[in-house]
């Protein structure tokens, strides 16, 4: 089976959220992301090799938080396919997609980035969310980079790492561990509905060290 997911993120699709930047490889915060590469070592061959794309969004005046939540959600499915098609290619491993929305926080991205991991970890795809002002430390103790944005980030696993970032999730960790993209539908069973979506993820194995979303 293969995706029939749309391809790209229109404004229409993406309900509470307007794209304001379309798809591009050249995000206005280049400094952030220079930065990043010294404490990623597939960020710095996947910018040289044009694999990292960054669309951004406004919310919507007037959107509440579960409407924003839908539609980064909506948004990000289409660019998880895109993923998995994408990483199939030459440097399929370097494809890195990014969704800013400007002026969201990190309870914007809480619940999404929680339902999507689970979903698409099968498949193995990792989902990253960053949020304006964090302040972090790496596993070796030094400072990173402050995000000058909120984004959700999106890439293939790197099987042999990536559940060591899991350790609060370790049913999921061994997931992306013995993760296989099959061509599945992650979403067989399951309406695509946000509401319907969200009941699901509530109802997961809850993270071992940190508060539910």
């Amino acid at each position: 089976m293969t995706s029939t997911a749309p391809m790209e993120p229109s404004p229409a699709r993406a309900g509470a959220l307007r794209v304001s930047t379309g798809r591009t490889t050249t995000p206005a915060f280049t400094g952030y992301v220079e930065a990043t590469t010294a404490h990623c070592p597939y960020l710095g061959p996947s910018l040289k090799n044009g694999l990292t794309y960054w669309t951004t969004y406004d919310i919507a005046p007037g959107a509440e938080l579960f409407d924003i939540e839908g539609a980064l959600f909506a948004a990000a499915v289409i660019c998880a396919e895109r993923v998995r098609i994408l990483s199939k290619g030459q440097r399929g491993h370097l494809v890195c997609e990014n969704l800013v929305v400007r002026g969201a926080s990190r309870r914007h991205l809480d619940w999404p980035h929680w339902a999507l991991k689970n979903l698409y970890g099968p498949v193995g795809l990792m989902f990253g969310k960053f949020w304006e002002g964090e302040e972090d430390t790496s596993r070796l103790g030094t400072d990173l980079p402050v995000p000058p944005v909120t984004f959700l980030s999106i890439r293939p696993a790197v099987r042999p790492r990536d559940p060591r970032f899991l350790h609060n999730t370790p049913v999921l960790a061994d997931t992306i561990r013995e993760a296989q993209d099959d061509g599945r539908n992650v979403f067989d069973g399951l309406n695509r509905d946000w509401a319907t979506v969200r009941s699901w993820a509530a109802r997961l194995p809850k993270p071992q060290k940190e508060s539910t979303p």
